[in-house]
């Protein structure tokens, strides 16, 4: 059994039926959900944007490998309405992202595991801190509470109160 940690968000439409959508249909394409965070609200990372991200990470456990994952995350995400663009950080309905697959490491043009920007992301790292904060970068040799503690990203991130 592979441990696989997603990363689930998006800031069009309605944002919290979606993330509830994207969940459901995780547990139902990719394994089963063993744990996950309380969603948490940010502003946008790596562009502007008049809308705040809702994001959730996951904890699933799945008899499929990386790159299977991948492709149901894909499969799921176009379901949901995701548009890919040419540019990397724009606004969109769902994003979900692989952060780590066990403990491995993994660099191909489809996939990079873990996650590449995570310890950039102050909204990732406080959504991972929540759910698994003593948890250690299989790259970076770092916990979860450490490379928030040490993140520049100093943006506004807060627990999500619909």
């Amino acid at each position: 059994m592979n441990k696989v940690v997603l990363l689930i968000g998006g800031n069009l439409g309605d944002r919290k039926l979606i993330l509830q959508l994207a969940f459901q249909k995780i547990g139902e394409k990719v394994g089963k959900i063993a744990a996950y965070s309380p969603i948490v609200e940010s502003e946008a990372w790596g562009f502007e944007s008049e809308n705040n991200f809702l994001n959730q990470v996951l904890i699933v456990n799945t008899n499929q490998s990386a790159p299977e994952v991948l492709n149901r995350i894909h499969e799921i995400e176009l379901e949901l309405g995701r548009e890919r663009k040419e540019e990397q950080w724009v606004s969109r309905k769902i994003d979900i992202d692989i952060l780590f697959f066990n403990d491995e490491i993994m660099n191909s043009r489809e996939l990079t595991i873990p996650h590449k920007h995570i310890q950039d992301r102050r909204f990732t790292l406080f959504a991972l801190k929540l759910l698994m904060p003593d948890y250690i970068h299989p790259v970076l040799n770092k916990s979860i509470n450490e490379l928030l503690s040490t993140c520049k990203d100093k943006s506004k991130v807060e627990i999500y109160h619909a």
